[in-house]
């Protein structure tokens, strides 16, 4: 559809209406004037829109019926009835360029050259606003008799285009809306129409199967982050998440069952006998949903998104939940896995926060996770960033993140990158890995179509164009059907297969090395079952027929690079915006001061890593790609915040929640060097380590404690020595810090009052001492002279 033309088309049919309108009624006179055009209330300009609803067969084959048979519905919705509707089906020549398989769906009419007849329907009555009308169109793939046909001779990608004409009140006739979708042609059935069974077209035409392509399938399983955000690690509360939208997802039917069940179906022994398609796939798991499906196995809550500690409800998916977590912990049993970037945190913006500890959680931890929740030993040497690209300093941080189990190693790791992410030295070669040129490791990368990776996001529910997909190929996914959608992704599966095989240099792709088929899906990736049958029967079917054969991703990790280093591309504008990058940067840094200060209580299973790390895998949540690129960015970027929000106030219950307690009234010391009497309080679930930090007049003097261990959920008397040489009433303000000097809690003001004489006192003491001194001395040398004593006299 292109709805930019038909708005454009419309309203000059509507221009010329009025006008023909107007110069009726100066001709004929005022008694005779016609009614003229109203204005156009219509959508868009637009008064027809057309949808594909069905298209068989989906692939041609040799064994295919000898037609094409389109399917779907014509919708007004303008403003005005719409007459003498007619539809046709029209073909333009195959692909022959990567672009192409995005830029021929916008190709003008006057390109699919080859054309159908119109087909009336309702008998050209009208069609009235809102309404609705079915059609079938048919045409033969090739007729050697003269018969309208669309003229395919031989196996490729080829571009269609239904049109559809009609009349709508005060216009003209005129095309009122499109659809355009790719039927992929992988062999063709033998032309009904020629009598001769030995002639070339009375026989099927099989593809070139000389060179085929070497397929490799990253089958995701991923989701939005559903879990509550700014709730610390626990080891007896339910979790808590913002709605149970997943529990529809995983149940019978759902979007994560139907990819689940499709990855079943097509890997069987009995559907998959020489294990061909099984071999070329590899399960890509985001260890957010794992960790999430897990804990919703033992009971959980609905709250909501804004308020995640407020009023919550039982989730009704645990069932649902337990029975997909262990169909999936027997599908990747002893088969390749590999875990995605915790909560498919974009991994440029992750790099910007400078925190090693995120960094860690977002690259290293994710297959510890998968491992030990699936029971299997995923890949490390691989790592998939959810955007198909990276910036110099994510490259480098993927490179320098260490291992975070013990013993294991993650080094060497190769990142999958799509490949307008980065710029090739020759740009006429296709190469399956590179090695990236100015990243301080020497990074190498593998390598996936951009276009076959876009078809594959326009699939399903929710469409996405991802953030690689270069300018002139973005198309707008909302103007086709679910099933023009399809067929684009079937068309590019398909394509690079199909291309002749013929002397070096006939197609544009014959000198680029061998060939490839990289399944490279969004992450959150939304087709129903059947959709993600397609796409699984598709790659089953190249291997099947010998287009294509299977390539593990290891073999495709070892593929050796060209010695010519690639340089990386700048990503796009799509990542998550500064302050979310800010806010990640911050509140990681306290998230890391917290957690150093805790302590293990070797009595209990609550560690001060399992309590810190939902706080520091909220942040990568919120830094999440999920949704970017969709038909609803700004709810994507909205939910980013709300998120952002929840950890900070998070964090700040969890500082506030160790802290000093205020004794009421005047604290009076009983002696100069009396002791301080102050009560720390944790109401932590785990025990931590403390500092006190005294503010004290200077006629006080506070001794240091030392650090102090607060027990969870309890408190702790302190005893402070201290010596005042005031007996005036003074304020010090008393609070707890880490062991980095991250202040915890409320500071906390003592008024302390001393009994002590203080200085003044002292003096007077001094004086009359030495008073005594001399008054005892006039009395002795008085004696010693033998003169009374004026005193006794008295």
């Amino acid at each position: 559809m292109r709805p930019a033309a038909t708005r454009l088309l419309a309203l000059l049919l509507a221009l010329v209406a009025t006008v023909a309108a107007v110069g009726l009624t100066v001709a004929v006179g005022p008694a005779a004037a016609q009614p003229t055009t109203p204005p156009d209330t219509s959508v868009d300009g637009t008064f027809l829109r057309i949808s594909v609803d069905e298209v068989t067969p989906t692939t041609v084959t040799t064994t295919s019926p000898p037609e094409v048979t389109v399917r779907g519905t014509v919708t007004n919705v303008g403003d005005r009835p719409v007459s003498d509707i007619g539809v046709r089906l029209q073909r333009a020549p195959a692909v022959r360029t990567d672009a192409g398989l995005r830029s021929a769906l916008a190709d003008d009419q006057d390109v699919f050259d080859t054309v159908g007849s119109f087909d009336e329907l309702a008998d050209g009555e009208p069609l009235a606003q809102g309404q609705d009308l079915p059609f079938t169109l048919s045409l033969p793939l090739r007729a050697a008799d003269g018969t309208l046909s669309l003229g395919i001779d031989r196996p490729g990608i080829y571009p269609m285009l239904v049109n559809v004409n009609g009349t709508p009140d005060y216009g003209q006739q005129a095309r009122l809306d499109d659809a355009t979708f790719l039927l992929p042609v992988a062999g063709l059935p033998r032309d009904t129409t020629v009598p001769d069974l030995a002639a070339p077209t009375g026989v099927p035409l099989p593809p070139d199967t000389g060179r085929p392509v070497a397929a490799t399938v990253l089958w995701p399983l991923a989701d939005r982050p559903r879990l509550a955000a700014g709730l610390p690690g626990t080891v007896d509360e339910k979790v808590r998440l913002i709605d149970d939208d997943l529990a529809t997802s995983l149940d019978t039917g759902g979007r994560l069952d139907g990819l689940l069940t499709a990855l079943e179906f097509a890997i069987q022994p009995s559907v998959d006998p020489d294990g061909a398609l099984a071999a070329s796939t590899c399960v890509a798991v985001d260890p957010d949903l794992l960790v999430t499906v897990a804990a919703m196995t033992r009971g959980y809550l609905v709250v909501d998104a804004a308020d995640p500690t407020g009023p919550a409800r039982d989730g009704t998916g645990t069932d649902a939940a337990t029975t997909w977590l262990d169909r999936l912990r027997a599908l990747v049993a002893d088969r390749c896995v590999v875990a995605v970037p915790f909560a498919q945190a974009d991994l440029s913006a992750v790099a910007a926060t400078g925190d090693a500890a995120l960094a860690q959680a977002a690259v290293a931890s994710p297959p510890d996770v998968v491992d030990s929740l699936l029971g299997v030993s995923s890949r490390r040497d691989v790592v998939w960033p959810a955007a198909g690209t990276v910036d110099t300093a994510a490259a480098d941080m993927v490179a320098a993140t260490p291992a975070s189990a013990p013993g294991a190693t993650d080094s060497g790791r190769s990142l999958l990158l799509a490949r307008s992410a980065v710029d090739v030295v020759n740009a006429g070669t296709s190469p399956d890995t590179v090695l990236l040129a100015g990243t301080a490791a020497s990074d190498r990368a593998v390598l996936f179509g951009d276009e076959v990776s876009s078809a594959l996001a326009g699939v399903g529910a929710d469409p996405v164009t991802p953030a690689f997909t270069p300018d002139a190929q973005r198309i707008d996914l909302t103007a086709d059907s679910r099933t023009a959608r399809l067929q684009d992704a079937l068309g590019a599966l398909q394509y690079e297969a199909l291309l002749p095989s013929g002397a070096p240099g006939t197609t544009p792709r014959l000198d680029r090395g061998p060939r490839s088929l990289v399944v490279v899906p969004p992450q959150t990736w939304t087709p129903d079952r059947e959709e993600a049958s397609a796409v699984l029967g598709t790659v089953a079917g190249l291997l099947r027929s010998g287009l294509a054969t299977p390539r593990p991703l290891a073999d495709l990790l070892g593929v050796t690079p060209p010695a010519e280093p690639a340089t990386l591309v700048s990503p796009s504008d799509e990542s998550p915006e500064q302050s979310l990058v800010v806010t990640a940067r911050e509140q990681g840094g306290r998230i890391t001061a917290l957690q150093s200060a805790l302590v293990q209580d070797p009595r209990s299973s609550l560690t001060p890593a399992l309590f810190a790390a939902p706080l520091r895998e909220d942040l990568l949540r919120a830094l999440g790609t999920a949704g970017r690129g969709g038909t609803d960015p700004a709810a994507v970027e909205d939910a980013a915040r709300v998120r952002a929000a929840a950890v900070v106030a998070g964090i700040d219950r969890a500082y506030g929640a160790v802290t000093i307690l205020a004794p009421g009234g005047v604290f009076t010391l009983a002696s100069e060097a009396s002791p301080l009497l102050l009560v720390a309080r944790n109401d932590l679930p785990i025990g931590i380590a403390v500092n006190l930090t005294v503010d004290a007049p200077q006629a006080m003097e506070v001794e240091d404690i030392g650090p102090q261990q607060l027990p969870p959920r309890g408190s702790r008397s302190l005893q402070v020595p201290a010596r005042v040489s005031d007996s005036r009433k003074m304020v010090v303000e008393f609070s707890l810090s880490t062991s980095d000097g991250v202040e915890l809690g409320q500071p906390a003001e003592v008024t302390v009052r001393s009994n002590a004489y203080g200085r003044a006192l002292a003096l007077i003491t001094v004086g009359a001492g030495i008073l005594l001194v001399l008054l005892v001395g006039r009395r002795l040398w008085h004696r010693f002279r033998g003169q009374p004593d004026p005193a006794d006299e008295q």
